[in-house]
């Protein structure tokens, strides 16, 4: 694998220098994306709603961890839940995070792909 990433000009660029403020919200929200099971999780809420069952099974953690990791997605406003009955579903905030989510992984997919192959 390379040492650079090959970074692509963004379309969506943001329009004004970002002040300390946003660049501590990012950080937060990068941080939260950092944690493998919550990135799983997030990913899965790309595709709609969900409940904690739906989504233990998904990710493969136990649904004690699970549901940690949703209650603080939803304490980061990252996510949204309402109520089926005695089942809490969860979705995804706004587009822009699953776009995130998704460029995350694209990244991730042209680091994969820089890998040089072994016999």
């Amino acid at each position: 694998m390379s040492a650079r990433m090959h970074l692509s000009p963004a379309d969506d660029a943001h329009p004004h220098t970002p002040g300390e403020e946003q660049f501590a919200l990012a950080a937060e929200l990068l941080a939260l994306l950092g944690d493998r099971t919550r990135l799983t999780l997030l990913h899965a809420l790309t595709g709609g709603e969900a409940d904690v069952t739906t989504l233990t099974e998904v990710c493969g953690a136990a649904r004690p961890a699970v549901s940690q990791h949703l209650a603080r997605l939803r304490l980061a406003g990252l996510v949204n839940t309402r109520k089926e009955g005695r089942r809490v579903v969860y979705s995804l905030r706004d587009g822009h995070l699953r776009r995130l989510v998704d460029e995350a992984l694209n990244v991730a997919d042209h680091r994969l792909g820089d890998r040089p192959l072994h016999d």
